[in-house]
């Protein structure tokens, strides 16, 4: 009995001791989840975590009922302590610096991801020595990976991915012997792989791709016998891949891409039998593609574009039977497509454009089930399969730019699931009318300079998505359809040299979203349509070389976007609409060679930006109006073969004119070789003298005592200016205390000017006003001197209410000397009113330009050249001026064109100046589509903002626009789609350099600011791009 109750007293002293040990424990835990909790600021932390409660004052029995063992995110081992600590996806907001790490010494899965978690990852983390399972992916985490992580010794996956961690990947990694996942990209890491990874023989997956890793790829790698997916893409990586890699058997994903890797791909690569996915586009590799690539019989996707490939595609290519997506454009293949690829029955997708093949397209790809077949820029020849889109999942038919014959597949008829096709530049021939169907989701179509006939069937009409109907240069015959005007979002028509008869329709006024429409070459009739002034968004209109009769309707004044109006080699008659000159934006005006009569309108003279008029082989009388003496924009002027007379207009443009611009005419004169001279300058000789003998007592009279006057005020001024001098500074910080206006400038009187310009702008009147900005109005103005300028008001006088860092910005923009930045030629505040002056410039912004000028007028070379100026200029703010000066606002809109179209960056309104010893966090300014992604999180600007601005503008720039879908999209992206389809195909070299510049963009839109190169790398790349592109010679 006594040993019972001994037996008894021991188990339950052991037990209580247990409990107490336990309960100790588990009050530390719970006290640091409580704790940590505390510190969170989310909305959801009282919701979710709710069941996050605890009274220390409970019995041990209520206190297991409320075990934390029951909380949200939270399981617990056998005895009761946290093992696992899963809150992903929670919206939770607060950092880690408050979590008591070492509080969980039985935690095994630690997981945080996708949620606002921000600050730095401590190094006591650590103290997680059981920990097996780290997932702090999809936060704001910030700062290097601790070293000390390399005491989580036990740790098997580890995800810190898409977050803001820099500095290098630490070598305390390789101390995880079983690691199996590490998942680190979407950082901002940079520094080089450790090669020690090579000895992490468990690792499955490694996921470093989006970071700014440099460096090699490490040939240790090829130990990783059990790896499975290796991403390394977008990164800096240089090079050639090692040939250790053929080693990982295991591999399913290889994906290298848009690096700087250069060298062969490895010849056997195809003993990498379990690939599926090959993506190494993007890079600089060279020589020939591997003929053991066809050995990998499980190859899904196949990505070798942008490189420089050379030599013939390997016909081993032809039995990869599971590939579903080829991608070989952009390099210097050679040869044709193999037969083989008859036998690709599941691929989907394939890209060979911008090489150099050539031979006939396989007719077995008449078998294939294409959803995507792009082959344009290369020399193929014969006729595309009639079953091409026999299993009616064609997509996009990219055929441009080669030699193909024989007719339109077809299957095309049927082919209801198009969305793009382009046939341009070829020899394709067939039926309009019997080709083409009905296509639901068809945006784009181009048939230019092909041999199509027949007429335009209603099918078109019934093409709802269409945005772009090109079928010009071909041999269309009839009448342009009425339904055609049914296509409400059709923004460009061009159906120019064909053979079309009629009309146009009237219901054409209706295409509200129209903005160029070509019919020029044809033989169409009539009268033009009253209804063609509804097109409000019209930039161009070409309705030359035809038929067409009767008067100019005067509503095409009310296009008031309009940029090229070509009207010429027609048999219009009647007078020039008054209402023309309404159209202040247009920079093309031919009305040549038809019958119009009476005077030119002076109103014409309204048209500032016009550069290009040509009213010749016309039945015009009278004068030329000398309000055209004010069109400073005008190169080029014909006025030949009209009924002309009097004297021309005294401006440049008139008297550079060759005489071949005026011949023809009844009675022109002026002081220019070949024409007489006006009877207003001709003088005889005895009233010359005469003249001479009245004018030259009195002014020689006034000129001594004009000269006497002079010295007195020179010698005063400059005594004045001598004292002025030492006062200067303190004269305007004198004047700003007591809120009167001030105002400095170089080349005009400061006063003068300032009321001269409320003068010229009747107080700025909206009327004078020429755009609008995020901070003010800017207003034409032209001073009594004959200069014009460019005046920005800003929006109030509360901008600028802290007068000293107003002049200090000033001061700083008005000593930027450079031929690419805008003049600031002064600057005045007042109580009523705060503006600058800059110089104008005729040419406009560039965004105008891309959305109203013509191809021929922004050429390639041009927007070459216009990139570089803006990499220049932004080069010279960010690293020539100190402090540096951060635009912030680049957008195609604040980059004006001189005549030559030299760019000019301007709109400092919310620029701001770097002082290194000063903070930049300031309120997002700047225009939507611009703003790099980390405003959107982080308030702190830095030069890397101009960095991604710059990037969107030269994607914007060489597509003709804004780049939004390109942007927004993860998927492949073509070359050709990235260029201004309103443009000829640039030659080879230009093709080129464009290429260079847009990989070098699509760098600086890199979503982590640490990736983007600086605008001084980016400024000497694009002189190295542009000078390559001098010396090949002929780049026109």
């Amino acid at each position: 009995m006594a040993t019972s109750l001994s037996i008894v007293l021991l188990i339950t002293a052991i037990t209580s001791v247990f409990c107490t040990q336990n309960v100790a424990g588990f009050t530390d835990e719970v006290d640091a989840l409580l704790k940590w909790k505390a510190t969170l600021n989310s909305q959801n932390t009282n919701t979710l975590l709710s069941s996050w409660t605890y009274d220390h004052n409970l019995t041990s029995s209520a206190q297991q009922t409320v075990s934390p063992c029951n909380w949200y995110g939270v399981s617990c081992n056998e005895n009761g302590s946290i093992s696992r600590l899963n809150l992903s996806s929670s919206g939770l907001n607060g950092t880690l610096d408050h979590m008591s790490f070492s509080s969980f010494p039985n935690l095994a899965y630690f997981e945080l991801s996708f949620n606002n978690f921000y600050g730095i990852i401590p190094s006591e983390i650590g103290q997680l020595s059981n920990l097996v399972y780290l997932d702090l992916s999809s936060n704001h985490l910030t700062g290097i990976i601790p070293p000390a992580i390399s005491e989580l010794r036990n740790l098997a996956t580890l995800h810190l991915f898409q977050n803001q961690l820099y500095g290098s990947i630490p070598d305390g990694v390789c101390q995880m012997r079983f690691l199996s996942g590490l998942a680190l990209d979407r950082n901002k890491l940079n520094g080089s792989i450790p090669t020690c990874l090579g000895r992490l023989s468990n690792l499955s997956y490694i996921f470093l791709n989006r970071n700014n890793i440099s460096g090699s790829v490490p040939h240790e790698l090829g130990n990783l016998y059990n790896l499975k997916e290796l991403y390394m893409n977008n990164n800096s990586l240089t090079g050639s891949i090692p040939e250790t890699l053929v080693n990982l058997q295991n591999l399913t994903v290889l994906s290298l891409y848009e690096n700087q890797l250069n060298g062969s791909i490895p010849r056997e690569i195809g003993k990498m039998n379990s690939l599926e996915r090959v993506e190494l586009q993007l890079n600089q590799l060279s020589g020939s593609i591997p003929p053991s690539l066809g050995e990998l019989k499980s190859l899904n996707v196949l990505g070798l574009y942008s490189n420089k490939l050379s030599g013939p595609i390997p016909h081993e290519l032809g039995n990869l039977t599971s590939l579903h997506n080829l991608q070989l454009g952009i390099n210097q293949l050679s040869g044709s497509i193999p037969r083989s690829f008859g036998n690709l029955q599941a691929l989907q997708s394939l890209t060979l454009s911008d090489n150099q093949l050539s031979g006939p397209i396989p007719h077995e790809f008449g078998r294939m089930k294409w959803v995507k077949i792009q082959i344009n820029n290369n020399s193929f020849s014969g006729s595309l399969p009639d079953e091409i889109c026999n299993a009616r999942k064609l997509q996009y038919l990219l055929v441009e730019n080669n030699k193909l014959t024989g007719r339109i597949p077809k299957s095309l008829f049927n082919c209801s699931s198009l969305i793009r096709a382009r046939f341009e530049r070829n020899q394709l021939t067939g039926d309009v009318s019997m080709s083409f169907g009905v296509y639901p989701n068809l945006t784009y179509i181009n048939l230019n300079d092909n041999m199509v006939y027949g007429e335009l069937s209603d099918n078109w009409s019934k093409c709802t998505s269409l945005t772009t109907i090109q079928v010009g240069g071909n041999r269309i015959q009839g009448n342009l359809p009425a339904s055609l005007g049914n296509l409400i979002q059709l923004g460009v028509l061009n159906l120019s040299s064909n053979h079309l008869v009629g009309p146009i329709p009237k219901e054409f006024g209706t295409m509200a979203r129209m903005e160029k429409l070509v019919l020029s070459n044809n033989r169409l009739s009539g009268v033009m349509p009253e209804d063609l002034g509804s097109l409000a968004e019209l930039l161009v209109l070409d309705l030359s070389i035809n038929k067409l009769n009767g008067s100019i309707p005067s509503s095409l004044g009310q296009c008031s976007k309009l940029n090229s109006l070509n009207l010429s080699n027609n048999q219009l008659n009647g007078e020039i609409p008054i209402q023309l000159g309404k159209l202040v934006h247009l920079s093309d005006l031919d009305l040549s060679h038809n019958s119009l009569i009476k005077v030119i309108p002076s109103a014409l003279s309204s048209m500032l930006s016009l550069e290009t008029l040509n009213l010749s082989h016309n039945e015009l009388s009278g004068s030329i109006p000398d309000s055209f003496a004010s069109m400073k924009g005008l190169l080029n002027i014909d006025l030949s073969y009209n009924h002309l007379q009097g004297p021309l207009p005294k401006s440049k443009a008139f008297m550079d004119l060759p005489i071949e611009a005026l011949q023809g005419n009844d009675d022109l004169c002026g002081n220019k070789i070949g024409l007489k001279q006006c009877a207003s300058e001709s003088h005889s000789p005895n009233r010359k003298h005469k003249l001479a003998l009245v004018v030259s007592l009195p002014l020689l009279g006034a000129l001594l005592l004009g000269s006497l006057m002079g010295i007195f005020i020179f010698y005063s001024w400059r005594s004045k200016s001598r004292g002025s001098k030492k006062l200067q500074s303190t004269q305007l910080v004198n004047v700003h205390k007591h809120k009167k206006s001030f105002f400095s400038v170089s080349t005009f009187d400061g006063k003068q000017t300032y009321d001269e310009i409320l003068a010229q702008t009747e107080g700025f009147n909206e009327a004078y006003c020429i755009g609008m900005g995020g901070c003010g109005s800017v207003y034409k103005v032209k001073l009594s001197s004959g200069d014009i300028v460019a005046v920005k008001r800003l929006h109030s006088s509360s901008e600028v209410i802290n007068h000293n860092d107003f002049l200090n910005e000033i001061k700083a923009l008005t000593t930027i000397r450079h031929r690419n930045i805008i003049k600031l030629l002064g600057y005045c505040s007042h109580s009523d009113n705060s503006f600058l002056v800059y110089e104008y410039l005729e040419g406009g912004s560039l965004a105008d330009m891309l959305r109203d000028k013509t191809a021929e007028n922004l050429d390639w070379m041009n927007r070459v050249n216009i990139i570089k100026g803006v990499a220049h200029a932004l080069s010279y703010m960010h690293h020539d001026c100190s402090p540096a000066i951060i635009h912030r606002d680049i957008s195609s809109k604040n980059i004006l064109l001189d005549s030559e179209f030299e760019a000019c960056v301007s709109d400092f309104g919310t620029s701001k100046i770097l002082n290194p010893n000063t903070s930049n966090w300031s309120t997002i300014a700047g225009t939507l589509g611009y703003l790099p992604p980390e405003l959107a999180y982080m308030m702190k600007v830095t030069e890397k903002c101009d960095v991604y601005s710059f990037g969107v503008l030269v994607l914007e720039i060489i597509k003709g626009e804004h780049p939004r879908d390109i942007l927004a999209s993860t998927d492949e992206v073509d070359l050709v789609d990235l260029l201004d389809h309103r443009l000829l195909v640039p030659i080879q070299e230009i093709k080129e350099a464009l290429t260079s510049m847009l990989l070098l963009a699509i760098r600086c839109v890199n979503s982590s600011p640490d990736l983007r190169p600086t605008m001084h790398d980016v400024s000497e790349i694009i002189a190295c791009i542009v000078s390559k592109l001098y010396k090949t010679g002929d780049v026109v």
